[in-house]
């Protein structure tokens, strides 16, 4: 039996318990305003919003390991790492070296978490359409995907709230687009819907990787800046 699969399987008895444990970060109220994160000191909601980067980090790693163990050849892998698809965050103005990281301030370090979280929000839903393409795709892959979905505008709602407490200001808007993902190509062929949506999936891995790191590095830096790495 394959690892992915035996990870799958231990992830099906886990997920109750995940759920479960992940402390919530929802800050709308009834009215849909952000009244409920306000009241948390900004300590805490910046330790809820790193946990909540870690879990969507791994949760994210482990869809993608199961999509391509479910529908990617291994030579299909190797060819979309020579082909170099471009993700669909790389024309963002966000710091990938990490001397550009160590050198960003807090301001930035956390409207580049915003960006990334905001960019991959339309993505994400567009990613449960294609899924139901799929010919016997596993009720774990499509909740995962879902779970990562969910999580990740409550990660919105607690970053913005973080941005008016650390900062004392409105949000920077972006107005990067997902354009050149969502054209329509007619009725391409399954295959490229294969390849897109497995580049979709492994772009966002890294990009949740890149979410937690600048969080972690905000901590950090909160707690003593001169040993932050």
């Amino acid at each position: 039996m394959s690892s992915a699969i035996k990870q799958g399987q231990w992830a099906i008895l886990l997920w109750p318990y995940l759920l479960t444990t992940s402390i919530p970060l929802d800050c709308r109220d009834e009215q849909g305003g952000l009244s409920r994160c306000p009241s948390i000191s900004q300590e805490k909601l910046l330790d809820r919003v790193i946990q909540h980067a870690e879990l969507i980090y791994r949760v994210s790693e482990e869809s993608c390991s199961l999509f391509e163990e479910m529908f990617i050849p291994f030579p299909l892998q190797l060819q979309r790492n020579q082909a170099g698809y471009p993700c669909i965050t790389k024309a963002l103005p966000i710091p990938s070296s990490k001397s550009e990281i160590q050198q960003i301030s807090d301001k930035w370090l956390l409207h580049s978490v915003l960006m990334l979280v905001q960019s991959w929000i339309e993505p994400l839903v567009y990613l449960q359409t294609t899924l139901n393409r799929y010919d016997g795709v596993p009720d774990m892959l499509l909740n995962k995907t879902k779970w990562v979905s969910d999580k990740l505008m409550s990660l919105e709602q607690g970053v913005v709230v973080l941005i008016k407490k650390m900062l004392d200001e409105g949000l920077m808007t972006t107005t990067y687009s997902e354009q050149g993902l969502f054209q329509d190509d007619g009725q391409p062929e399954m295959l490229e819907y294969v390849m897109r949506d497995y580049t979709l999936l492994s772009c966002f891995k890294k990009d949740a990787h890149k979410m937690e790191i600048l969080l972690k590095l905000l901590k950090c830096r909160q707690n003593d800046i001169h040993s932050c790495a």
